[in-house]
């Protein structure tokens, strides 16, 4: 196999076949992908989130986070209330029945990381990490108008 992808490829790539691996296990409990990274971002976030703070976490726009929660909400998964202090926002909280099969998702999402890192020396895995939390930082930062790394950096 020819080694030609750049590492934006190389990220995309892992992270849509992690994804699919995933899918398939978790496809016996009858959740499609936008519905689990739903589930799970909320277990971990283990307290109620805004309706902003979840479509922030999940890099989607708060409009197709609605109709993702009009769904989970009609299916029993999710309840949403009005915040008491702005009744403006919506606070999205897991039912009792989803939080059991979001803690399902989590071990199945943990079990797979195991499984496909097994092998992989530690301190490989910890450089990994480093520098993709680098890079990730990095792209944060060029989010925000007006900057310009380079000259962050004293490197013009």
């Amino acid at each position: 196999m020819v080694q030609n992808k750049t590492l934006g490829q190389q990220l995309a790539s892992t992270t849509k076949v992690w994804r699919h691996v995933l899918d398939a296990r978790l496809q016996p409990l009858g959740l499609s992908q936008a519905k689990w990274l739903c589930l799970l971002e909320l277990i971990r976030a283990d307290e109620e989130l805004t309706q902003s703070e979840l479509a922030q976490r999940l890099g989607i726009e708060p409009a197709t986070l609605v109709r993702l929660l009009d769904r989970l909400e009609a299916h029993g998964w999710v309840v949403r209330q009005a915040d008491i202090h702005d009744r403006r926002s919506k606070r999205i909280r897991l039912t009792e029945r989803s939080r059991a099969i979001a803690i399902k998702v989590q071990q199945t999402a943990d079990d797979l990381r195991v499984e496909l890192v097994r092998g992989i020396p530690a301190e490989d895995m910890a450089i990994c990490s480093q520098v993709l939390s680098m890079i990730d930082q990095r792209a944060r930062i060029l989010l925000s108008p007006g900057t310009d790394l380079l000259a962050d950096e004293g490197e013009q």
